[in-house]
């Protein structure tokens, strides 16, 4: 690094000299306030809401701390609002314009989340570098996705995937989200982007937390116990960041405006144990305040966007949730594990919806047990998707149950319904309409009764596991309750009443693998033990 050079800050030197001294020092650029311009919102400015601001670009004291720590492989755990793509996409620009032929990205999870980041972000902090400063820099390549400049022939781009070529400084934008909402873009990711940046170079994967499964959750867990194993670590170690809201400065709230609960003093005070830490009550009362606004009824929610550990940024609250008992005793006696598919049919299990989504899990049976090899899940697909995903499976099939409402016809160009145009869809195979049950709660404790003695494989049946966890009733902000009917805003409700049909079919007798013409559970022999000599 270049001699520290002492120059007035948000001013650029005006003897030349003196320029090319401040230029040179990558801290200088950075903390100065004098070269990067940032898009602020206006209650960030006491202006009013829907307002933007050009601000001058000065990390703040998350920012900083990261910056401190920054290593090779970075993964940030934070909560909201704290500026880290802002951040990022400063420090890559920087990078790209002061070293030449380097690559630079970042990774958002859809199209026009990128181009948003690439337009107010990056493009922004270029565009409004001092008018002198700017003319040093010409650019080659101007687009909605890159800029390449002219006078060294690197360059700055964002996307939702990178694998072609060297990437010598990568950002992976939300990558929490990425897992959650798609998996194989994440897996994509894994396989293709990341290993495109040398060891040499710095990856930055950065986001709120989205549920306690999912490659985001994976890593984080794994940098955590290494951080706190106090290994040195590798260039292809993940150095572990976690910014909870209790560090931020600004999330602070007038007390005596606010009425705080006993139970929030309580887990305040937890806090202040757990992580050796003081909360104020300026503090306490923003929290207090946020959760009652932005987030009543739904604490996992606050957990994941504030957390106030790393642990509680994953945690889903048992609150309002129908199988919180079940799965914890589920759990507890190891009933989810590795469960191999066997040479016995699979049962199907399905939910149909009319416009949202369809989930199917998939069972054999084996001397009484019921055990859980497969689940899948889509939205807005035809029957003909999941035709084509099951023959692509290669199982040999049972029965597939369908929901009461599979009987219907429906009104259309067909005027059939669920079930005969999946018998048109696979010809032989046999389906069997589960009959509504009068009650919801019916069906819900026939489902915890019977999942006590269930089997559900650990890997192939992890979404739809954290489908049941999630699976709770709806919460009504003018009566600050709970109501007794399901939440269908979470995407959980599907994996819960695809398998009710399996409880509710084995409560009535109509799930009896025995009975198939395809042999009974007495034919199957475990195959013999390997020999050692062989």
């Amino acid at each position: 690094m270049a001699q520290r050079v002492s120059v007035p800050l948000n001013q650029l030197p005006t003897n030349e000299e003196e320029l090319e001294r401040c230029l040179a020092d990558p801290e200088w650029r950075l903390f100065s306030g004098c070269l990067y311009k940032i898009m602020v919102k206006g209650d960030d400015k006491d202006g009013k809401e829907g307002d933007t601001f050009s601000l001058p670009f000065k990390p703040n004291r998350a920012q900083r701390r990261f910056i401190k720590r920054l290593w090779h492989r970075n993964l940030i755990l934070k909560a909201r609002q704290l500026g880290f793509t802002t951040l990022i996409a400063i420090l890559w620009l920087d990078h790209a314009l002061f070293n030449a032929d380097q690559r630079c990205g970042i990774i958002a999870q859809d199209r026009e989340a990128a181009e948003v980041i690439f337009r107010d972000k990056v493009k922004f902090a270029y565009a409004n570098l001092p008018e002198e400063i700017r003319d040093r820099f010409p650019l080659a390549t101007d687009s909605k996705t890159e800029l390449r400049f002219a006078h060294n022939n690197s360059s700055i781009r964002v996307a939702t995937s990178m694998r072609s070529g060297t990437i010598h400084r990568l950002h992976i934008s939300e990558f929490g989200k990425i897992c959650a909402k798609y998996p194989e873009k994440a897996k994509e990711v894994m396989t293709g982007s990341i290993p495109a940046v040398p060891t040499t170079g710095i990856l930055v994967i950065e986001s709120t937390a989205e549920g306690a499964n999912g490659e985001f959750y994976d890593m984080c867990t794994a940098a955590e116990a290494l951080h706190h194993s106090h290994q040195k670590l590798t260039p292809r170690d993940y150095r572990f960041h976690f910014y909870a809201w209790w560090q931020e400065p600004n999330y602070r709230m007038d007390a005596a405006a606010v009425v705080i609960p006993d139970k929030l003093h309580e887990y305040f005070d937890e806090i202040e144990v757990s992580m050796d830490t003081k909360l104020d009550m300026e503090q306490r009362a923003w929290y207090a305040a946020t959760q009652a606004a932005d987030f009543a009824g739904r604490e996992e929610r606050m957990w994941q966007e504030y957390p106030s550990t790393p642990r509680e940024a994953f945690q889903q609250s048992t609150e309002g949730h129908y199988l919180t008992k079940a799965i914890t005793e589920l759990t507890k006696r190891g009933g989810i594990t590795a469960v191999p598919l066997l040479d016995l049919p699979v049962y199907t299990f399905w939910d149909i919806g009319n416009s949202d989504g369809c989930a199917i899990w998939f069972a054999q049976q084996l001397r009484g047990e019921d055990r859980f090899v497969n689940y899948y899940e889509e939205h807005d697909e035809d029957l003909k998707h999941y035709v084509r995903h099951l023959q692509e499976l290669g199982y040999v099939f049972g029965k597939h149950y369908l929901p009461h409402d599979a009987d219907h016809k429906r009104l259309g160009d067909t005027n059939r319904s669920t079930k005969q145009l999946l018998q048109k869809l696979m010809p032989g195979q046999k389906f069997v309409i589960v009959p509504r049950v009068t009650q919801l709660m019916t069906g819900v404790n026939t489902l915890r009764k019977h999942m006590r003695g269930a089997w559900f494989d650990k890997e192939a049946c992890a979404f739809g596991i954290e489908r049941l966890r999630g699976y709770r009733k709806k919460y009504s902000q003018a009566l600050a309750k709970f109501l007794d009917e399901p939440d269908k805003s979470n995407g959980c409700t599907e994996a819960a009443d695809s398998l009710r049909q399996w409880a509710q079919a084995k409560e009535s007798g109509l799930y009896v693998p025995n009975d198939d013409s395809y042999g009974t559970q007495d034919d199957f022999e475990m195959p013999p033990d390997p020999d050692w000599r062989t």
